[in-house]
């Protein structure tokens, strides 16, 4: 089998738990949703290939823990990542309100190279629950003006509906192409190729699947 030359990304998706971060992976990579919770144990990873701007790229998605008691491991998932895809729950105005706090926790763990350009995309999930929602949209998208020297791509997303989810992921995706300064493609081996559709999963620090709503 030959080799094909690439581009790799690294994609870290951050949040509370519950927002539905495992919920936007499957739906991104397998054309799944599982109404069922299960908490993701420290984190695991997803592949997807695509093509960007007539680039192959082949993303790496990490699904990263919610919960507090994890967040000391950040510093071992969050190093090396591309883009980064921060997610709030639209339902919940206290997911919103953490997201200073992931991305703060992101900059310092992740030491990117140029932080105040670094790759970051806003998602507001679970926008099929409107008569539920508690985060207004102009607010979340005043949210991201603040941020830097240009607004934060800004998504609500339904990870049950498959909402913009794609945009979402896409965005990250040519975004972190944007800020490639590499003059040559990394080259990656046939074994995590992805043939005719199908995905590879690993997980870091549990035997155990994961699915957030």
């Amino acid at each position: 089998m030959s080799h094909r030359k690439k581009v790799l990304q690294k994609i870290i998706i951050l949040g509370d738990s519950g927002v539905g971060k495992t919920s936007l992976m499957n739906q991104y990579v397998n054309n799944r949703f599982s109404a069922q919770y299960k908490a993701t144990i420290g984190a695991d990873f997803l592949v997807k290939e695509i093509t960007v701007d007539e680039k192959l790229v082949t993303l790496q998605i990490w699904d990263t823990a919610g919960q507090e008691r994890f967040q000391s491991l950040g510093v071992a998932f969050y190093r090396g990542a591309d883009a980064c895809i921060l997610v709030y729950d639209i339902t919940n105005p206290k997911s919103f309100e953490n997201l200073d706090m992931w991305r703060e926790e992101f900059l310092v763990q992740a030491a990117p190279r140029d932080p105040e350009n670094f790759p970051f995309v806003v998602v507001g999930n679970k926008c099929d629950k409107q008569a539920e929602r508690r985060v207004q949209t102009a607010k979340a998208s005043n949210w991201c003006k603040t941020k830097g020297k240009n607004a934060l791509p800004f998504f609500e997303t339904s990870a049950k509906e498959a909402t913009k989810v794609e945009s979402a992921f896409i965005e990250s995706a040519r975004l972190a192409l944007a800020q490639d300064t590499s003059e040559t493609d990394v080259y990656i081996p046939d074994s995590i190729n992805l043939n005719t559709g199908s995905q590879k999963k690993a997980q870091v620090t549990s035997s155990s699947a994961s699915a957030c709503c």
